[in-house]
């Protein structure tokens, strides 16, 4: 008979340690690490031997049917993040802060699909189904072919799955499930881990969409161990910044699609809204140039958008002048700033510099460098620069601008949205912009010379 042997295991990360410990070594959280019951086989060999592995059937890469073809929610910006749709048996994970709008999201995804025909089932641990109800009510969903349950046990959730056969399930969420088989409580790495997999493979072996939602910690990361991440298909973060109605979902794995793909969606009293031009939330409207402010054209993902980087450069009486940043790298503006005072003689050692992205928005792309840099020159000298010209490149430690993927779509969407010019990299070109060459930092400080002072600085 197997014995029970106790383990500590950390519910952050998912270390196992023989003894309780305050703090995990693994992930370095401090009073997370708790007494897990499992069932482990009995020593010396005794008991059942296991059976006998059967032979499994090995395929050429040129088997196979035909590709299933995706399936769409109606959702375009969903969608998008999805890598164009959903797959037939694929798993979904999707993490996000509480009350960002999670469950209203799969709400109007589950509606979608069951306009589409899909049969969908839509599980909640958390809420009651006439709270569920309530919420579609307000998103005039209420008509929609969801059928709803209010479940927290694994096996009568797989039983449900398994003589319904549904289309698609949506898990809300997978913290709440347990299995009577382990003695762990619910929402322990033990429970997640082992619920995720049975949910897995049930929707790998009919074929079933399944979108699990995942708490997160207070660093913003999905809770519970990474192997849950590891185990779906695709994991999807939705985000938001805080005051702002605007919500971005980020895919950060996607075996069906790219990665760092983004959806925008604005929160409105009718549920989300999609955008589908992302670029009209972080541009600010026209109106007199000023200082400090570059346009940057970026991508994420395969998207193409257009964000505002704005940068106040200020003389200091500090003998360590403060350095703050919001939206962006705070080390990769600290090279820039060496790079600017080492390869053009640029003094920021003297200056307060504060580097803002526009409309609460992060970027990671190092094709910003060029675009931050033109802000913070811009502060510098007090010189606005043209409101209808774009920045971006990547700036070397040399001081050399690097060329950058995907020139021409960042070109063609700035053309689109009006825009008549561009500061790029050599060898970016566009019949529609006319486009400045620079191959290094220098040609940048004599194209933001020359611009025109402000006119608080000309009187003054």
């Amino acid at each position: 008979m197997a014995r029970q042997s106790d383990s500590y295991v950390c519910q952050s990360c998912g270390a196992a340690y023989g003894k309780w410990a305050g703090r995990c070594e693994a992930c370095g959280e401090w009073n997370t690490i708790a007494l897990e019951a499992s069932e482990s086989a009995p020593p010396g060999g005794l008991g059942p031997k296991p059976s006998k592995g059967k032979v499994i059937e090995l395929a050429t890469l040129k088997g196979g049917g035909a590709v299933e073809p995706r399936v769409m929610t109606g959702n375009l910006e969903f969608d998008r993040a999805c890598g164009g749709g959903l797959v037939p048996g694929s798993a979904l994970l999707i993490g996000g802060d509480p009350g960002v709008g999670k469950s209203t999201l799969l709400l109007q995804i589950a509606a979608g699909l069951g306009a589409a025909g899909e049969k969908v089932a839509y599980i909640s641990g958390e809420e009651a189904p006439e709270q569920i109800r309530l919420r579609a009510r307000r998103l005039l969903l209420d008509d929609a072919p969801v059928a709803l349950a209010a479940a927290t046990a694994l096996r009568d959730i797989l039983a449900t799955l398994k003589a319904e056969r549904p289309d698609a399930v949506i898990i809300d969420s997978i913290q709440t499930l347990w299995s009577d088989a382990l003695p762990a409580a619910p929402g322990t790495v033990t429970q997640v881990r082992a619920c995720t997999q049975e949910l897995i493979r049930f929707a790998k072996s009919s074929g079933c969409i399944l979108i699990l939602v995942g708490h997160v910690t207070k660093d913003g990361q999905i809770a519970g161990p990474r192997v849950v991440e590891h185990m779906v298909d695709a994991v999807l973060y939705f985000e938001s910044e805080q005051g702002r109605s605007f919500r971005l979902l980020r895919a950060v794995k996607n075996r069906f699609g790219a990665a760092h793909e983004i959806g925008v969606f604005e929160m409105t009293g009718a549920g989300l809204r999609e955008v589908a031009n992302p670029s009209e939330l972080f541009l600010s409207e026209g109106g007199e140039p000023v200082s400090g402010a570059a346009v940057f054209a970026g991508v994420e993902g395969t998207r193409p958008v257009l964000v505002e980087i704005q940068a106040l450069v200020s003389p200091s009486s500090l003998a360590a002048p403060r350095r703050a940043v919001v939206g962006w790298d705070s080390a990769r503006l600290s090279m820039l700033l060496a790079v600017l005072d080492a390869r053009c003689g640029m003094d920021f050692g003297r200056h307060d510099v504060f580097l803002n992205v526009a409309g609460g928005m992060r970027i990671g792309d190092p094709a910003a460098d060029l675009a931050a840099a033109a802000a913070l020159l811009s502060s510098l000298f007090d010189s606005p620069l043209p409101r209808d010209c774009v920045v971006f490149g990547e700036v070397a430690l040399s001081g050399a601008v690097r060329p950058v993927s995907q020139a021409d779509t960042r070109l063609k969407e700035a053309g689109k949205l009006g825009f008549s010019g561009a500061l790029a990299p050599a060898g970016a070109a566009d019949q529609t912009l006319r486009v400045d060459r620079a191959e290094t930092l220098l040609d940048l400080v004599a194209w933001t010379r020359a611009r025109p002072q402000s006119r608080h600085r000309q009187t003054g």
